[in-house]
């Protein structure tokens, strides 16, 4: 019998869960990214999210690219993202969650950091609306696990020189 997302396993078995999927139990895209990070690195995972989603430690083609997103947002009838819309929600143990709500979709994200293994997951729920979500989304599926892996390796740098 297959266990819930949330639930229980009998001793030893594994088991994963994450606040971005309590978030969005039954997501239409769901992935996991998980990267190696040094021993000396923060096991904060509030400090972990603020900085992967910090403008100020994102590679410059990824600003490119969140730029460019601005601006092509508006044809599908899509607002801006707010300056704030990454910003963490709630923390619970070892994980950060970021979560917004728009028309187009929902989006809920965990940020969680491993310290026994020095691993940084980042866990992604999405729940498209509508025809401009399934639009929007279609360059998103291909780019995000790109963009996002890239933004954790550069947190990983940056929290590894504090």
């Amino acid at each position: 019998m297959e266990n819930p997302v949330g639930s229980s396993s009998r001793a030893g078995e594994p088991v994963f869960r994450s606040l971005a999927l309590e978030a969005i139990p039954e997501p239409d895209y769901a992935d996991v990214i998980v990267v190696p990070c040094r021993q000396s690195a923060t096991s904060d995972p509030r400090a972990w999210a603020d900085t992967v989603f910090s403008r100020s430690a994102m590679p410059r083609w990824v600003l490119a690219l969140m730029a460019l997103r601005q601006q092509l947002v508006g044809l599908a009838g899509i607002p801006k993202a707010p300056a704030d819309v990454f910003a963490v929600s709630r923390v619970a143990g070892e994980e950060a969650l970021i979560t917004a709500e728009d028309r187009h979709l929902d989006f809920s994200c965990g940020v969680a950091f491993d310290a026994a293994s020095h691993l940084l997951r980042v866990t992604t729920a999405v729940r498209l609306k509508g025809w401009r979500g399934r639009l929007y989304f279609i360059p998103v599926r291909v780019l995000h696990p790109l963009v996002l892996r890239a933004m954790m390796l550069r947190a990983a740098r940056v929290l590894a020189r504090n």
